[in-house]
Formats: C-alpha cells, sequence, structure tokens
C-alpha cells in the first residue's frame, strides 16, 4: 500500500493542485470561526411591546432567529 505523499506525487501535476485546493479547503473548514456578536444599536426600538410581551420570550425569539440565519 502506497503512503498518502506517493500517491499525490503519482498524480499528472494538474491533480496535484486540485489536491492541494482541496486540502487548503479541509484546513480552513477547521479554523475556528470568529464570534458573532449581535448589533445593539436596536436598543429601545421594541419597547412599545414591553407590554405584550416579556423579555424572556423576546429573547428567546431572537435566539430562534439567529440560528435560522447561520
Amino acid at each position: 500500500m502506497q503512503s498518502l505523499e506517493e500517491r499525490i506525487k503519482a498524480l499528472p501535476a494538474g491533480l496535484q493542485q486540485e489536491v492541494a485546493q482541496f486540502l487548503d479547503e479541509l484546513e480552513r473548514k477547521g479554523e475556528p470561526k470568529s464570534p458573532r456578536y449581535l448589533r445593539q444599536d436596536w436598543a429601545g426600538a421594541s419597547s412599545h411591546l414591553k407590554d405584550k410581551y416579556t423579555s424572556v420570550e423576546l429573547q428567546h425569539q431572537a435566539a430562534e432567529w439567529w440560528a435560522e440565519s447561520e
């Protein structure tokens, strides 16, 4: 059984380039993602809803929207 390095070296140059690109893609997938933060510039914009919804209900809804956007 050939080693991975031997198998790659046996490929034509064009396919070796594809392997290199694929490895780059795999490395990017393994990098930790930078954290995403919610903007806070809307603070107070929903104050008219305070009698209709609790802050916890609004937090749960915001979390659902956030999860859907990822």
